[in-house]
């Protein structure tokens, strides 16, 4: 239970963060994406870190429980996975970052659903 509290903690405040980014400066993250899927040693910079970073979730909390703590093992996950993908099918990355750019409320869809997650977190993290 350790780990999953600090790991609330940790990643909580960082959603919360993302998620107000998104929600108040989507045009920030649509001038930056074209740049992002653009670059090759960009895109295998993020996925060597996230790489890192699902790796260092998955081996300290690989908690499959129905309840909150699924949500730290599901982004776990699928943070190494992405970061596979995007190491070893970066055009896949390319593409969805195009389909991204296309549809103009993406990026408030994505605040809001970082918000929620990083409060749900937060809200079990730092009140446990």
């Amino acid at each position: 239970m350790q780990a999953s509290i600090f790991l609330a903690r940790l990643l909580g405040p960082m959603f919360i963060v993302v998620g107000i980014a998104l929600l108040s400066k989507p045009q920030m993250f649509r001038t930056m994406l074209p740049e992002f899927i653009g670059s090759p040693i960009l895109l295998y910079l993020a996925g060597f870190l996230g790489l890192l970073a699902g790796m260092a979730v998955v081996l300290t909390h690989n908690i499959w429980a129905l309840d909150w703590r699924l949500i730290i093992t599901l982004i776990g996950w699928s943070t190494l996975v992405r970061a596979l993908i995007t190491i070893f099918q970066a055009q896949w990355i390319v593409a969805a970052g195009h389909a991204i750019l296309a549809h103009r409320g993406i990026f408030r869809g994505a605040g809001v659903a970082n918000l929620t997650i990083g409060v749900v977190l937060s809200y079990f993290g730092y009140s446990a």
